[in-house]
């Protein structure tokens, strides 16, 4: 014979009392305000690290203001800039094109800017920081090479003549010969003559280039202040991405 045990059935209004109240927490505004902030400072502060890692060690674009580098870059043609090969001391070697910092000769005295806004700039390259003058030419003349130039010719490195009829606009209208026939117009207008009127060869010293663009006679580049310090160097052009849509030059 089997019992059953009733079931005892809760009444209702003690089930009621007794159980635990559900409240939904509510932040305050001010603590929706400060999480808001200090999320959105996260991001920022996330963006301009990746921005500094990528633009100083991989990769930035820039853009040509000139027609120096015609008919190979083109006005207002965008390029990467690479920095990987830079960091990973892979040598510069005669051809590349390279954007860098002008000597202070061609800016009128002007060098890069040593301001934290000019320095941020640099890092960062927000359009609203300020902007040092950043050139871009070919790479002629390696570090122990002597270096002439023939009008109506062309270029000489180490005495034989460069074969240069795939990326230039123009032969060159001017004679290199020594240090002092180095000289002309820079970016302020004014005449200069960075090495005088020394009679020495033009033999690239050590850590140093010479550079040219590709439209050399149309060209503010080492035939003009001569020798560029490696240090000045932002980057190898690496890709063109862009090209403004219209006729050829």
């Amino acid at each position: 014979m089997s019992v059953e045990t009733p079931e005892i059935q809760p009444d209702s209004s003690t089930s009621s009392s007794t159980a635990p109240s559900k409240v939904r927490a509510k932040r305050s505004p001010l603590r929706f305000t400060f999480e808001l902030i200090r999320e959105s400072l996260e991001f920022v502060v996330l963006t301009l690290v990746l921005l500094v890692v990528v633009r100083n060690c991989v990769v930035e674009a820039r853009y040509i203001p000139s027609g120096s580098m015609e008919p190979t870059l083109r006005v207002y043609d965008r390029v990467l800039v690479e920095k990987i090969s830079g960091l990973m001391g892979s040598p510069i070697k005669r051809g590349d094109i390279i954007v860098f910092y002008p000597p202070p000769d061609e800016l009128g005295g002007k060098d890069i800017g040593k301001s934290t806004l000019a320095y941020l700039g640099r890092l960062t390259g927000l359009p609203f920081l300020y902007k040092d003058t950043a050139y871009i030419k070919r790479v002629i003349g390696l570090p122990g090479e002597k270096i002439k130039v023939q009008r109506g010719v062309g270029i000489f490195v180490d005495d034989q003549l460069l074969i240069e009829d795939s990326y230039i606009k123009d032969l060159p209208d001017y004679d290199l010969n020594v240090l002092g026939d180095i000289g002309g117009r820079n970016a302020e207008g004014e005449y200069i003559k960075p090495y005088g009127d020394s009679n020495e060869p033009i033999i690239v010293p050590a850590r140093n280039l010479f550079l040219l663009g590709d439209n050399r006679n149309s060209s503010e580049d080492s035939h003009v202040w001569g020798f560029l310090d490696q240090s000045r160097i932002v980057g190898k052009s690496w890709l063109l991405f862009w090209r403004p849509l219209g006729p050829k030059n």
